[in-house]
């Protein structure tokens, strides 16, 4: 790698999961894998393999898939997390990076760690050496390093360099951090750790004060190595810094940063929004990059400007992120060869053993609408391309309301022991009406989190997506339907979150 290249840690899969309501399934963390390859990260973060069994499966599954990416695992700097981290990535298809985390700062240690600076420094030496006897690709994390004394945090680094670590990482794990402020840390600290010349310096900004992507920047800017990120910047509290955003910055202002990165911007939309679909979690319209606004100009000047020469009002085009403006129009005569080719185009990838049945739905979608949209065909993908098992599988609904009548919907199921279970329900509306149903078929009382319906696309005979989240028992699951049929997609989404939810129960 070029010394001018900026290296990208992806945690989408890790810090980026643990916000709230953003938890995915196995399958659905492989997928995310996946297109984080296509996309070409440097280092993708895939769990925390001491923290539950289902991270560790979930590590050592992506680590054995994922060639073209490094897959970290995280680590406290215990022997016993060390060991799961190890376990996890035995297997790794490419070579695998062990990441260590222990706060330095004041008020960590006193409170949570309950540990004295010198306590933490032998610690940290001690989990370092140790987790090098199993993986040459060591990174430590000074948690919490921006409101650390920096000599101690040099100190550290200087000590964990000795001890075999290849990354040292500077986070600003409260988001705390003034980018001027920030830039200034990370050039002292880089100057007074002894051995940086023997490892990458590596920076982690969250967005508490909306700072996430201008610090990361700002580090970039004062020499930094890496910067840790994840996809729409989702994350704990107010996320982490942007991907988009931060590689998007580099591209255009290359006469500015003159660093570049390995990332395929071509792929930067599309992964976007499996994120947003795996996730449950959508973007606000005016996101940078990958909002639905980010290419949209309503004001008449803007308009004209855009009409005559893009440049006016746009400082990258929709096609560098993988935005497509295709000609070609997709309807029920459409073949096989141009719907992959789309898919091709869309950034889309597709198994070939589950490619005749999406064909096959497309079709029966192409039958419905008169013309089948980009977004029509990506939603279509991302929401038949994960393999969770269908526990209940929807057979029939209908819905009765008016004004003078309670919503009433009869729902039918068929179970994966081929047997129909149906029942009818009142409620506060069709939508609500059929959710009950749907729990006195499974026999659960789950509860409804989140419900979120929109169109997939502007035209007159759009189809409606829907988004759930459900929680049971003190764990959650999201869902996603789409259909011509708004009431339709809503019910198929709820049906998905509880196929999601008993594939999880009896695994």
């Amino acid at each position: 790698m070029s010394e001018n290249n900026v290296i990208i840690f992806d945690t989408t899969l890790r810090d980026g999961e643990q916000a709230p309501g953003c938890s995915m399934n196995v399958q659905e963390k492989i997928e995310v894998a996946r297109a984080l390859e296509r996309l070409r990260v440097d280092v993708m973060e895939a769990g925390f393999p001491a923290s539950s069994p289902g991270d560790l499966e979930s590590v050592r599954t992506i680590a054995g898939i994922v060639k073209d990416s490094s897959v970290a695992g995280l680590s406290r700097a215990l022997e016993k997390d060390i060991d799961a981290a190890r376990e996890a990535l035995s297997s790794a298809a490419a070579p695998p990076r062990i990441h260590l985390f222990l706060a330095t700062s004041p008020i960590h240690l006193e409170y949570k760690l309950k540990m004295t600076p010198e306590a933490m420094l032998e610690r940290a030496v001690s989990a370092v050496r140790y987790a090098k006897k199993f993986c040459s690709d060591i990174e430590f994390s000074a948690e919490d390093a921006s409101r650390s004394n920096l000599d101690f945090v040099a100190t550290v680094f200087s000590a964990v360099i000795a001890a075999g670590a290849t990354t040292i990482n500077f986070p600003d794990t409260t988001g705390y951090a003034m980018p001027d402020e920030f830039a200034r840390m990370v050039k002292y600290v880089r100057e007074h750790t002894n051995g940086i010349e023997n490892a990458r310096f590596s920076v982690h900004a969250h967005n508490d004060l909306g700072l996430g992507v201008a610090n990361s920047l700002a580090a970039i800017g004062a020499g930094t190595d890496q910067v840790e990120c994840t996809i729409n910047g989702i994350g704990e509290r107010a996320g982490n810094a942007s991907l988009e955003e931060i590689v998007m910055a580099l591209n255009v202002r290359q006469d500015h940063w003159r660093r570049r990165t390995s990332i395929d911007t071509t792929h930067i939309y599309p992964v976007s929004r499996l994120v947003c679909a795996v996730t449950g979690v959508k973007v606000q319209p005016n996101k940078a990059i990958v909002g639905e606004n980010a290419f949209a100009h309503e004001a008449g000047i803007h308009q004209h400007g855009v009409l005559v020469n893009r440049a006016t009002y746009e400082i990258m085009t929709p096609e560098s992120v993988g935005i497509t403006k295709s000609e070609m129009v997709l309807g029920k005569h459409s073949g096989k060869h141009a719907f992959v080719d789309r898919l091709t185009q869309l950034g889309l990838a597709v198994d070939e053993n589950a490619m005749d049945s999406i064909f096959a739905q497309f079709k029966l979608l192409a039958d419905t609408k008169k013309t089948v949209s980009d977004r029509d065909i990506e939603a279509l993908v991302i929401g038949t391309s994960r393999a969770i098992p269908e526990t209940w599988k929807l057979e029939r609904w209908v819905t009765n309301a008016g004004s003078s009548v309670s919503a009433t919907s009869a729902i039918r199921l068929e179970g994966s022991d081929g047997g129909m279970r149906e029942t009818v329900h009142f409620g506060n509306g069709c939508i609500d009406a059929a959710f009950s149903a749907i729990n006195d078929i499974i026999g659960k009382d789950v509860t409804m989190e989140m419900f979120e319906l929109g169109s997939i696309s502007g035209d007159s005979d759009a189809q409606g997506e829907a988004m759930v989240k459900i929680a049971y028992n003190g764990k959650h699951w999201n869902g996603r339907g789409i259909s011509t049929n708004i009431v339709e997609s809503a019910i198929k989404a709820y049906v998905a979150a509880i196929n999601a939810m008993e594939a999880d129960v009896n695994k």
